[in-house]
């Protein structure tokens, strides 16, 4: 585990902040600054609590029930019986990172001095995420408005020392005792924090930036095995010529192309389109290989300056702004719960990532095609007839990206009314985030069987006197030497397909390229 130290300040946190915390298992510590403004924003709060007019959030009830004014001796009770009520997911629990990142974004909000809770409570959240403590978060609960209250609900209850919560080690165990071996005290909630600790956009938000990672080394990727395709089935890299792409200025566009560019320097394969079988051009999936990853490039960019303005926010209802008025500071009202901003780019993401499945698929079903393959053996089999090669590889590929389709259908789209007809508006952005998650590991694998598909033609090609480009010469020597087998007889073939998906998951695809290539886009 890194235990280097990430500092959370009032202004925001940054993308690799939230790996850091949720992947790495990075401390993260509150600033002098952020802990000023908690404690100041909470004065607002307490100044409004002792005032008889009634408050939202401070002195009221929720949702549809904010018509209630709450007396002092209830209002520790309401924020219990909220966050209590809110905890109400179903389903198997999510992963540990998605759950950290969730804790590390909410925290990021109460350090804003937005939210008005006591330092107390901003300090009990970041001891939890140091001492390695996981929230049981369930799949089904958030419909992405109001933010994601009952994934935070589930947090904050542990915050109170209820629910359910994994250890360091993932044993699921009372939380109580859990609290006790890390010497942290359970939280009162006081007013305002229950509201202050599940109304945000975290859990979405943190899978954004997870995918944005992802997604990030998975375009790498794609643009390097579409290179190894083309390398594989003799075509032509003159399409990748800047030139072109200058004329159409896309910069995703420029920068697949370029990737590929690299990526065939030097190649004694490239450019016999026009020897036995000549060719006037390469197949749309080939030849438009960089328009498609580019556009993917260019979306994924988009998505990235989304998460950049949500991580620079505080999401909160109602927030308080201090020295709003002649007392100090006021309470509003907002919208700003709302996901459909993070919503719609989760949706886009997985648009992207099923054209990108798709159009790999179709150059892994060439290199397989006898007729379409200029002279590879049929499904790359070692003796075909007696053995069927990569045939059934191509149909998994072929699952994945049929299960890609299906979870590009937006969520987004999506809305059904709750809370009595008050919260009529919903963005789904949960559940966008969740089949994002699928959406991308699924692209990892079909990306790999590509591949693993381009690899082993590449062998045969070089068996016949053929030589591969340095970078992609390079490729092939890490994937054999990460245990993946090449050419030959048939043999137990999932354990190769697994084995390439964690070399192209891990980022060890990049890595060997870019011992050749230089860094790559």
């Amino acid at each position: 585990m890194d235990m280097h130290n990430v500092v959370i300040g009032a202004h925001g946190a940054s993308a690799e902040d939230v790996l850091a915390v949720a992947r790495a298992g990075a401390r993260v510590e509150l600033s002098a600054e952020a802990v000023e403004g908690v404690a100041a924003a909470r004065e607002v709060i307490d100044a409004l609590a002792a005032k008889p007019e009634p408050v939202y959030g401070v002195s009221t009830g929720f949702g549809a029930l904010a018509v209630r004014h709450i007396s002092p001796e209830l209002r520790a009770q309401l924020q219990r019986s909220l966050v209590r009520s809110h905890a109400a997911g179903m389903g198997p629990a999510v992963e540990r990172e998605v759950v950290r990142a969730l804790m590390f974004l909410r925290l990021k909000t109460l350090a804003s001095g937005r939210t008005g809770v006591r330092p107390v409570v901003a300090e009990t959240m970041a001891a939890l995420l140091n001492a390695g403590i996981t929230p049981v978060v369930h799949e089904y609960g958030s419909l992405g408005c109001s933010g994601d209250l009952a994934p935070l609900a589930h947090c904050a209850q542990v915050l109170m020392g209820e629910g359910e919560a994994a250890g360091p080690d993932g044993t699921v165990r009372p939380v109580a005792e859990l609290l006790a071996e890390h010497g942290i005290e359970p939280v009162e909630l006081r007013e305002k924090e229950g509201l202050a600790l599940i109304n945000g956009t975290d859990g979405m938000l943190g899978m954004l930036v997870m995918a944005c990672a992802d997604l990030a080394n998975l375009f790498t990727s794609a643009d390097i095995t579409a290179a190894l395709t083309l390398e594989a089935l003799l075509g032509t890299g003159s399409v990748l010529a800047p030139e072109l792409h200058a004329i159409r200025p896309h910069p995703g566009q420029a920068a697949s192309a370029d990737n590929m560019l690299r990526m065939l320097a030097g190649s004694g394969l490239t450019g016999h389109h026009q020897d036995d079988a000549p060719r006037v051009q390469d197949a749309y999936s080939i030849r438009c290989a960089p328009q498609v990853a580019g556009a993917g490039r260019d979306t994924l960019s988009h998505a990235r300056l989304v998460a950049d303005r949500e991580l620079a926010a505080a999401v909160d209802n109602p927030v308080v702004l201090v020295n709003g008025d002649r007392d100090g500071g006021r309470v509003e009202s907002n919208g700003n719960f709302h996901g459909a901003p993070v919503g719609y780019v989760l949706d886009f993401l997985a648009i992207a990532a099923a054209d990108l499945g798709s159009i790999a698929e179709r150059r892994t079903d060439r290199l397989l095609d006898k007729n379409r393959s200029h002279g590879l053996p049929p499904f790359l089999a070692d003796d075909p007839g007696v053995d069927s090669g990569l045939m059934i590889a191509q149909y998994t590929q072929a699952a994945l990206v049929s299960e890609l389709k299906r979870l590009a259908v937006p969520a987004s789209v999506d809305s059904i009314p709750s809370s009595a007809m008050q919260e009529d508006h919903v963005s789904m952005g949960w559940s966008a985030a969740r089949k994002l998650r699928t959406a991308v590991d699924n692209l990892a694998r079909v990306i790999a069987v590509e591949m693993y598909a381009a690899t082993r033609a590449l062998e045969i090609r070089a068996i016949g006197g053929g030589q591969p480009a340095p970078a992609t010469a390079a490729v092939l020597a890490a994937v054999r030497e990460s245990g993946v087998q090449g050419a030959g007889r048939d043999r137990f073939l999932a354990p190769d397909l697994e084995g390439a998906y964690r070399f192209v998951r891990s980022g060890a695809l990049v890595r060997a390229a870019q011992t050749v290539t230089g860094p790559l886009a």
